[in-house]
This record gives C-alpha cells, sequence and structure tokens, in this order.
C-alpha cells in the first residue's frame, strides 16, 4: 500500500491543474467572482458536462453569455418567455431546448425559496451525523425533481432530458456530474472553488466515470461490475486508507491516467505489466 499511496501521491503533485482548468468545465464558475454566480454556473455547467468537451463547452458558453454579468440575477429578473427568445434553440444531445430552459425554471425557483444551492442542500445534510454526502444527495435531487414544470412544457412532467440532470443515489445512479459540481463546491484545493465551506471534504464521494471504474478494478478498490453508487462509494472508501481527510485529491491522478489510454484493464496482461501502479513491473 505504501508504494501505490507514493505513485499517487507522486501523481498528484505534478499534476498541471493549470493546464486542466483549460480544458474543463469548471472553467465556466472560474470566471466569476461572486459565490451565487460561482454556485450557479457551477450547477449547469456540471449538467451539460459529458460527451465531448468541444461541444458541450459551446453550449455553456451561448447559455453563459445570454445570462451576462450575473446569472444569479439573470435567473431571478428575467421572464420565462424573454428566457426562450434568448436561448431558442440550444439544445445538447438527450437535452431538448424545454429540457434547458426547465433546468432554469427549476433553479430559479430553488433561489427564491431558498436563496441558495447550498441552503436546499444542508436542508437535507446532516452534518453530524452523516458520513458522506449521500442524504444531502438524495434530498437535494428530489426537491429539484419535485418541482412543477407545467410553465415549460404546458403540464407538469418530467421527459427524460430534463431528468438527466437531476441522478440520485436513490435510484443506484453514480451520480458523477453532480458529484463533480459537489466537490468543485465543497474541496478548497487545487482548481476546486471551496465556496461551501461547512461540510469536509472527506464527505465527498468521487466523481465516478469508466475510466475511474477501470483503474479502480485494477488496483483492488473495488470489486463491483456496475458502474453505479455502491462502486463510487467502495472506491471512495478505498481512497480514504491513503489520504482520511481528502481522499478525493486523487480523482485527478487516477482520471488522468485511465484518459491517457495507458491502463487497458485487466484483461492486458502487457499493459498491466507495464503500468506505473504495479509494484512488478519492470524497471
Amino acid at each position: 500500500m505504501s508504494l501505490l499511496k507514493k505513485t499517487l501521491d507522486r501523481f498528484y503533485r505534478d499534476y498541471d491543474f493549470q493546464e486542466r482548468l483549460s480544458h474543463d468545465p469548471i472553467e465556466f464558475p472560474h470566471r466569476y467572482i461572486a459565490p451565487q454566480d460561482i454556485e450557479i454556473t457551477a450547477f449547469i455547467s456540471s449538467c451539460l458536462a459529458y460527451g465531448r468537451v468541444e461541444l458541450f463547452t459551446g453550449v455553456l458558453e451561448r447559455l453563459f453569455s445570454g445570462m451576462g454579468e450575473s446569472p444569479y440575477d439573470f435567473l431571478l429578473t428575467t421572464p420565462l418567455q424573454k428566457q426562450k427568445k434568448i436561448f431558442v434553440g440550444i439544445r445538447y444531445r438527450f437535452n431538448e431546448n424545454e429540457d434547458i430552459l426547465c433546468l432554469l425554471l427549476i433553479l430559479r425557483t430553488i433561489l427564491l425559496r431558498h436563496q441558495s444551492l447550498e441552503n436546499l442542500f444542508k436542508k437535507y445534510h446532516r452534518q453530524d451525523d452523516d458520513i458522506t454526502i449521500e442524504n444531502g444527495l438524495k434530498g437535494f435531487m428530489e426537491a429539484m425533481r419535485a418541482i412543477n414544470t407545467e410553465a415549460v412544457y404546458g403540464r407538469n412532467i418530467k421527459p427524460a432530458g430534463l431528468l438527466q440532470f437531476f441522478p440520485s443515489p436513490a435510484q443506484g445512479s453514480a451520480c458523477k456530474r453532480v458529484n463533480l459540481f459537489l466537490r468543485w463546491m465543497i474541496r478548497d484545493r487545487d482548481i476546486d472553488l471551496g465556496i461551501w465551506r461547512d461540510i469536509p471534504k472527506n464527505k465527498l464521494i468521487i466523481p465516478l466515470d469508466t475510466h475511474i471504474a477501470r483503474i479502480s478494478r485494477c488496483l483492488g478498490f473495488t470489486s463491483r461490475n456496475s458502474q453505479d453508487w455502491k462502486m463510487a462509494v467502495e472506491i471512495t472508501g478505498a481512497l480514504k486508507r491513503f489520504d482520511s481527510e481528502d481522499p478525493l485529491k486523487y480523482d485527478f491522478a487516477l482520471c488522468h491516467h485511465g484518459i491517457s489510454g495507458v491502463c487497458k484493464g485487466r484483461d492486458n496482461l502487457a499493459a498491466c505489466m507495464d503500468c506505473v501502479f504495479n509494484s512488478r513491473r519492470p524497471t
């Protein structure tokens, strides 16, 4: 374990976070100074952060350009009919134009009721009792799913393209994108923004994707095959053995190693023998 920890720590120390910033959806909330604008742009950015980076960043550029200097103020003061004109035709993969407009409607409703997304999350997160953010996330997502959508769709429905924005551990989802949002909000190191200051970093759950899952199986961090919430919790628990206070700092190293294509999975013996994480590889 000590050799693996040293390797992970070295990857973390050597990681170029500034270079990552220019190729990551977190670049959008980094453009703002006011916490309320950072929070809103971070949530919207994480919702659309799937697929090819150059495609979803184009959609985000158009959205935030239309919102002006303060996305927070825009949501609170711009009527839905005007938003429809500003964002006409904006869609992305599984999300139709109405789904994106409804996302903005739901965020506006949350802000009117709770003043911030943080306040809503804390309503469900039991600071003294919860060992992870799971309960907070369940309540957070359920509250958003419960908002009436009739103003956008003409009736109170929740199409698949809208529900994709609001995954929950209650359905077993790994919740990659919302866990990414929570990492940005809670973790206060490297490129993460850390504007939610009352929730410890070690309660976060890793944003699980194919790359993290594959390399985590190879390293023995999980024995599960399904990329679900239980796998994300299991991997996070394994990383806590290396840093109990900030386990998600290793997210960067693992994700980079996976995306690089070096990791081919457990079925490729040659790649495994040459892997930097393999203590038996030739030197």
